[in-house]
């Protein structure tokens, strides 16, 4: 059974007696432990897609299920839960909290969460470890390189160990070599660590740290193939 399966999804947002088609006819699976990465020019759906997925936003038309089940058949207690519990967020900007410090900002979802606040602490302190930030944890945001909020993003995205990861244009605020750093991460965690990643990007060298891209434009599936030359992460990041 598949992670995420969506069949026919349509997206059609009204406003102003005009009727705007996001996504049209879209069909996929991911299975679990998937690296994949969905791209496109910008007003391709990517981010419709991404918001559905996600359960930020309902498809108009089609079907998602989302480990076997409908996404119609959950309550919203149970969409809450899944979206604390089961899924992790990166997003372009970061979403830091600035006066706080890394720990307390990878601690966040645990505070929504049912884990019992004695473990949020080394939850937090693994997270951190885990993207190889321990020399910057009381550190506020304004004291850290993109690359490094980056990092603390993917580490708040972490704690709860999800079961996916959607990393909505991770590297799109920063240079090269951050970037790569940022992308090695995700690999890794896919690799390593099993999780499933879905990535949104624009840029084929990122793309091509996943395992299969998907090309939306305008709306439809353009192509649904495996990465040939894939990129791969080296172990160990720089400190």
């Amino acid at each position: 059974m598949p992670l995420i399966y969506v069949s026919n999804l349509e997206k059609i947002y009204h406003g102003d007696g005009i009727d705007t088609r996001a996504l049209t006819g879209v069909s996929f699976s991911i299975e679990k432990g998937e690296f994949v990465a969905i791209m496109g020019p910008s007003g391709s759906g990517k981010s419709t897609l991404l918001h559905i997925l996600g359960f930020l936003d309902r498809q108009t038309k089609g079907e998602y299920r989302f480990d076997g089940k409908a996404i119609e058949d959950f309550t919203n207690n149970q969409i809450a839960h899944i979206r604390n519990k089961k899924m992790g967020f990166v997003f372009q900007m970061f979403n830091l909290l600035a006066r706080n410090s890394v720990l307390d900002n990878v601690r966040l979802p645990l505070s929504y969460s049912d884990v019992p606040e004695h473990d949020w602490d080394i939850l937090a302190h693994n997270a951190i470890a885990a993207i190889g930030l321990e020399h910057r944890i009381e550190h506020t945001p304004s004291k850290l390189s993109g690359g490094e909020k980056q990092r603390v993003a993917i580490a708040r995205a972490l704690v709860n160990n999800p079961e996916v990861i959607f990393a909505d244009e991770p590297t799109g605020n920063l240079d090269s070599k951050s970037g790569k750093q940022v992308m090695e991460i995700l690999q890794d965690l896919n690799e390593k660590r099993g999780h499933t990643i879905i990535l949104i990007t624009h840029e084929t060298y990122t793309a091509e740290h996943a395992s299969r891209i998907i090309k939306l434009f305008d709306g439809k599936i353009e192509s649904d193939t495996p990465v040939k030359h894939r990129h791969h992460a080296h172990d160990g990041f720089e400190k």
